[in-house]
Parts: structure tokens; sequence; C-alpha cells
């Protein structure tokens, strides 16, 4: 996994939680289940680049 694609995911998932938050403080639910795919995304796309890293050794 590239430290590049590394970063990109972690950020994505931060800011997935990041925005959970806001919607659980604002008592937005749209906004919560938003950030909560957002993190679902980078925690996907980390995965994907292991198993890509684990085939290329």
């Amino acid at each position: 996994m590239s430290g590049v694609d590394k970063a990109k995911n972690k950020a994505e998932e931060l800011a997935g939680k990041a925005k959970e938050k806001v919607g659980q403080a604002t008592g937005d639910t749209d906004t919560e289940a938003e950030g909560h795919t957002d993190q679902a995304k980078g925690n996907l796309k980390q995965a994907g680049e292991k198993v890509k890293d684990a085939f290329k050794k």
C-alpha cells in the first residue's frame, strides 16, 4: 500500500468520524449516516489495498 493511498483512506475515515459526530451533536441523522458511510468506505479501501499488497509478495 502506498503511503499516499494509506493517508487518503485514513483521511476519509477521519472525515467520516467527524461528520458522524456533527450529525449526532445536531440531531441530523442524515449527516450522521453519511459519516458512517464515509468511514466504511475508508476502511474498505484500506482492506483492498492490504489484499493487493498480500498478492504482490
